[in-house]
C-alpha cells in the first residue's frame, strides 16, 4: 500500500502541473473557435494532427527505451547519452529532409485557395523548427522523470504553457488593440501584422517550444557524446516496436482529421475538421488525467516491477485508474451544457460525438495502463501488433464510412479501435504477463458509466441539474464499494 501512496503522490505533482498547463492551454479553444472561422481553426487542427504523427517517428520510442534500460544494470550516462544521441541524429535528417522539400510538402497540405501557398509555405517550415525543438527534450524530460523530480518537470512545463498563452494574447488581442488606438509602435506593427493570421499561434509555439530547450540546458549540459555499439544496437532491438505501437497509436488518434479532410469534397471538408477538432477538444479534461496518469506511472512500474507485490499493485492502481476515468466521463457530459460554452456557436453542431469520444478515450487509457505488461516483459512485438491492428481498423473504417457519415464516423471508428485494441492487450497479457486485474468490478463500472451518460445526453436531454446528480449517486456508490480499500491505502501506514 506504501508503494501505491508513493505513487499517487508523484502522480499528483505530475497531474497538477499538466492539469494546470492544460487547463490553461484549454482555455485558448474559446478564443480560436471565437476568432478564426471553422474554416481556419481546420487549417490549426490538421497542422497539429501531422505534428502528432511526427513527433512519434522523431521520438524513435527512445522514451520508453531509457525507463526500461536505465532500470536494468547498464550505465545510466551511457543511456541517457546514447538515447538522446539516436533522436539527434533522427532530427537532423529531418531538418535536412524537409527544409529541401517545403514547397512540395505545402502544396500537398493546401486545401482550397483561401489561404494562400505561401502561408503553407510558412507554417511547414515553422512545424519543422517546432518538432525538432521538441523531439530535443523528449530524453531530458524522461531524466527528470527518472530522477523522481516531478516539481522541475512541472516547472519547465508551466513556463512552456504561460508563454505560449502570453504570445497568442499578444498577437490576438494586444498588437491589434495597439494598432487601433495609434500607441507607440503602432506603426510598426501596422507594417506587417495580418489580423485572424493563424500563423501566429504557430509562433507563439515556436518560441515556447524553443523557451523549453533553454531550460532544459542543465541536464543538456550533462550529455557526453559518445556512442557505445552494443548498447546501442540492443536499444534499437527494444525500441523500434514501440516506435511503430507509438506510430500506429497516433495514426489511431489523429488520422481521423486527416482522412475527414481528403475524403470529404473541398467545399466543406476543412469546415468539418475544424469542428470536430473543436469538439474533441471538451474531451481534454479526460486526456489531461490519463497523460498525468502516464508521466507518474511509466517510470513507477519500470523502477517497482520486480517488488513481490508488483502485479497486486498494478491491478489496484488499474481499478483506481478506471474510477477516476469513469467519473470524469459521467461529470463532464452532466456539465455539457456549460463546457459547450469553452467552444464558438458556430461549432456546436458536433456536439453529440463528444460522449463517443470521451468513451473512446476512456478504453485507450485502460489499453494504455494495461501496456505496461509487454514493456515490462521485454516483448514490445506485441505492442507494435496491438496499435497496428487498431491503426489498420482506423484507416479502412475512416475510408468506408467517413464519406458516408462525416465526422459521426470518425468517433466511432476512434472508439472501435481503441476499444480493440483494449481487448486484445489484455488477453495477449494474461497469456504472458498475467495480472489479477478486478474484471468483473472494473467493466461493472465503465457499463454503468456508459448507461448514466446515456440517460444524461439523450433521455434527459443535457440537463444539468439531473445530470450532476446522477454523477452524485454514481460516486457515492463507487465510495460504498471501495470504501475499506481506500482506507487501506491511504490511512493504514
Amino acid at each position: 500500500m506504501s508503494s501505491i501512496r508513493k505513487f499517487a503522490g508523484q502522480t499528483a505533482i505530475y497531474g497538477l502541473s499538466t492539469i494546470a498547463s492544460r487547463v490553461l492551454n484549454f482555455f485558448l479553444t474559446p478564443i480560436y473557435t471565437t476568432v478564426y472561422a471553422p474554416k481556419v481553426y481546420g487549417i490549426f487542427t490538421t497542422m497539429y494532427a501531422w505534428a502528432s504523427v511526427l513527433n512519434a517517428i522523431m521520438a524513435f520510442g527512445m522514451e520508453t527505451t531509457f525507463f526500461r534500460f536505465i532500470n536494468k544494470k547498464e550505465d545510466k550516462e551511457k543511456v541517457y547519452n546514447n538515447t538522446f544521441l539516436v533522436i539527434a541524429f533522427i532530427v537532423l535528417l529531418f531538418v535536412i529532409t524537409t527544409f529541401l522539400f517545403i514547397r512540395p510538402i505545402a502544396e500537398w497540405m493546401q486545401v482550397g485557395k483561401e489561404t494562400s501557398l505561401n502561408d503553407y509555405i510558412s507554417f511547414v517550415r515553422y512545424f519543422i523548427l517546432i518538432l525538432s525543438f521538441d523531439a530535443l527534450c523528449v530524453i531530458p524530460f524522461a531524466r527528470i522523470r527518472a530522477e523522481g523530480r516531478p516539481v522541475r518537470y512541472a516547472f519547465v512545463k508551466t513556463v512552456n504553457i504561460l508563454s505560449f498563452i502570453g504570445l497568442n494574447l499578444f498577437f490576438l488581442f494586444f498588437v491589434p488593440i495597439v494598432i487601433k488606438n495609434d500607441w507607440p509602435l503602432a506603426t510598426w506593427f501596422a507594417s506587417w501584422y495580418q489580423p485572424k493570421w493563424i500563423g501566429y499561434v504557430f509562433w507563439a509555439n515556436l518560441f515556447s517550444s524553443i523557451l523549453t530547450f533553454l531550460q532544459l540546458m542543465p541536464e543538456l549540459l550533462k550529455l557526453r557524446f559518445k556512442l557505445e555499439k552494443k548498447l546501442l544496437l540492443d536499444m534499437f532491438h527494444y525500441s523500434w516496436p514501440v516506435l511503430i505501437a507509438n506510430l500506429s497509436f497516433i495514426i489511431n488518434e489523429n488520422s481521423d482529421k486527416i482522412f475527414l479532410e481528403k475524403l470529404l469534397p473541398a467545399s466543406t471538408s476543412i469546415k468539418q475538421v475544424g469542428i470536430y477538432g473543436a469538439c474533441a477538444k471538451l474531451a481534454v479534461f479526460m486526456n489531461i488525467f490519463i497523460q498525468a496518469f502516464r508521466l507518474g506511472a511509466e517510470p513507477f512500474f519500470f523502477s517497482s516491477a520486480k517488488n513481490k507485490e508488483a502485479k497486486e499493485t498494478y491491478s489496484l492502481i488499474m481499478s483506481y485508474f478506471i474510477i477516476a476515468l469513469v467519473i470524469i466521463y459521467v461529470a463532464l457530459i452532466a456539465n455539457i451544457e456549460i463546457l459547450k460554452y469553452f467552444i464558438g456557436e458556430s461549432f456546436w453542431e458536433g456536439l453529440y460525438v463528444v460522449p463517443i469520444l470521451l468513451l473512446g478515450y476512456l478504453n485507450l487509457g485502460i489499453y494504455m495502463n494495461l501496456s505496461i505488461w509487454y514493456k515490462l516483459s521485454d516483448q514490445t512485438k506485441y505492442g507494435l501488433y496491438i496499435s497496428g491492428i487498431g491503426a489498420v481498423l482506423t484507416i479502412v473504417l475512416n475510408i468506408i464510412f467517413i464519406p458516408m457519415y462525416g465526422f459521426l464516423a470518425s468517433a466511432w471508428v476512434s472508439f472501435s479501435a481503441y476499444t480493440v485494441m483494449m481487448i486484445t492487450s489484455y488477453f495477449w497479457g494474461q497469456k504472458y504477463y498475467p495480472i489479477p486485474y478486478r474484471i468483473k468490478i472494473d467493466l461493472l463500472y465503465i457499463v454503468v458509466a456508459a448507461i448514466l451518460v446515456y440517460v444524461s445526453f439523450v433521455l434527459l436531454n443535457r440537463n444539468i441539474i439531473y445530470g450532476n446528480l446522477l454523477l452524485l449517486i454514481f460516486a457515492a456508490f463507487i465510495l460504498y464499494i471501495e470504501g475499506e480499500n481506500l482506507r487501506k491505502i491511504f490511512l493504514k501506514k
